[in-house]
């Protein structure tokens, strides 16, 4: 196969999206529109990718950074226009050239490369990706000839009745011979009520030059959705749900309610995984196998180990070792590492913190920048008071240490392996090794304080 190469359509504005946010950047399962095309793009062996960018430019070449190369077109004429900007970078190369746009991330690697092999296939000089629509108002209808190759492109306003009943339409996806393709916009006009210039007629353009125009039918129309505005953009994230959790069920896991649940197109879950209801995993998460995950759990760019049960909880950018449990209400927040048969309960805050294999802090505790270590239980109402009003201080509980009920670790501090904190105690010094440290103040009762 010829060298590849893609041009991503995406210098928009997105006006009807009624948004600050730029069209492409907009997220669809957790990544942004235009992220979704460029690594799909990239996973067909593309060698370069031009985006080119107009609107919100710096928003977009920070979000695709170096995977990859960028044109501008500062103002916006039409989408043969967008595709002439991207000249500089590609117009002398030998190869095939896909076109697409930059807010379609539900199209596939499938069906990217199977339209390359289809085009190159056939020796065309363009390749129309296109797709069989019932109700096919307001698209282009693609006219082929006795032989099955492309004869025009007809835009619906310009159909005949005969024309208008043909249910294959454009999706604006393309492949193109790349040196034919640069030298065919030249030939490009704005001769039309917009004022623009269209990439549609390029297509004409070779046709006129009696080289090959092929077309490859898509079998799934909902690929080649187009999200220009809030309502689309549902639809793309239910469709793309729908894919990726089936996908993640047909690899042996478990989802109780597809519905309710909402996992990134890049999550990856080991077999024999349950999910639960309304959970939703985010950004690049791993979660290993034999793990029960949910229900109400929101998990983002985290990695949970095996044998891992994380339930009404949330966990951000934090790693959870093997038969560790978490929540119901816990709060792991990020930077932290827990071990393996960690033990964090019902309303336990973490941050910035390591809890060392088989420690526990069960229930109504905040632990933020300490370092736990190994067989360490915390009691009930454990603080790491780490925060004083300008600067972060860290505490370090060492092995086998018992913090008892109600206590205040003040850091800067250390307690040593093997000791024991009384509740009720604010240690403010290092506690030496197999101690018993107490820090309250005896009981004073005053009899008959309250009597008449």
């Amino acid at each position: 196969m010829s060298n590849k190469y893609a041009i991503v359509l995406a210098a928009g504005k997105g006006t009807r999206m009624k948004s600050k946010l730029y069209k492409v950047l907009h997220p669809v399962c957790g990544k942004p529109m235009v992220q979704h095309v460029v690594d799909h793009v990239k996973s067909v062996g593309v060698q370069n990718v031009v985006t080119v960018v107009g609107h919100g430019a710096e928003l977009v070449k920070t979000q695709l950074g170096e995977n990859s190369e960028y044109a501008l077109q500062a103002d916006q004429l039409g989408t043969a226009h967008a595709v002439i900007q991207a000249a500089p970078l590609l117009k002398d190369k030998e190869g095939t050239t896909l076109v697409i746009c930059g807010d379609t991330p539900l199209i596939t690697p499938e069906t990217i490369q199977a339209l390359f092999e289809e085009h190159e296939r056939l020796k065309a000089k363009a390749t129309i990706l296109t797709a069989h629509l019932e109700d096919s108002t307001g698209y282009g209808r693609i006219i082929r000839s006795n032989d099955g190759s492309v004869q025009k492109i007809v835009e619906h306003k310009d159909a005949s009745p005969e024309e208008l009943t043909v249910q294959e339409i454009n999706t604006g996806t393309y492949c193109f011979d790349n040196k034919a393709l640069f030298e065919a916009l030249n030939a490009v006009n704005n001769d039309n009520s917009q004022g623009e210039y269209y990439l549609p007629d390029v297509i004409e353009i070779l046709k006129e030059q009696n080289q090959i125009v092929a077309a490859y039918k898509t079998p799934n129309f909902d690929e080649t959705l187009g999200v220009n505005d809030r309502y689309a953009l549902s639809m793309a994230e239910t469709l793309m749900r729908k894919v990726i959790n089936k996908k993640h069920m047909l690899n042996g896991v478990t989802i109780i309610d597809p519905a309710s649940t909402y996992i990134s197109a890049d999550t990856v879950i080991g077999e024999d995984t349950i999910i639960y209801p309304s959970t939703m995993i985010y950004g690049n998460s791993i979660i290993g196998s034999d793990c029960v995950i949910g229900p109400n759990t929101e998990i983002i760019d985290s990695e949970i180990g095996n044998k891992t049960s994380i339930k009404q909880s949330v966990v951000h950018e934090s790693k959870i070792g093997d038969s560790t449990t978490v929540g119901p209400f816990a709060h792991i927040r990020p930077a932290t590492t827990l071990g393996n048969e960690v033990r964090i309960g019902n309303f336990v805050e973490t941050k910035k913190v390591t809890f060392g294999n088989g420690s526990k802090a069960s229930h109504l505790s905040y632990i933020g920048d300490a370092e736990v270590g190994q067989g360490v239980n915390l009691g009930c109402g454990s603080i790491t008071v780490n925060y004083d009003g300008k600067n972060k201080f860290k505490t370090i509980i060492e092995d086998n240490v018992f913090v008892g009920c109600n206590s205040n670790l003040i850091a800067p501090v250390t307690v040593k392996k093997g000791s024991y904190i009384a509740a009720g105690s604010t240690i403010t010094d290092e506690v030496p090794e197999d101690s018993l440290a107490i820090a309250r103040a005896r009981q004073v009762n005053k009899e008959g304080y309250y009597k008449n």
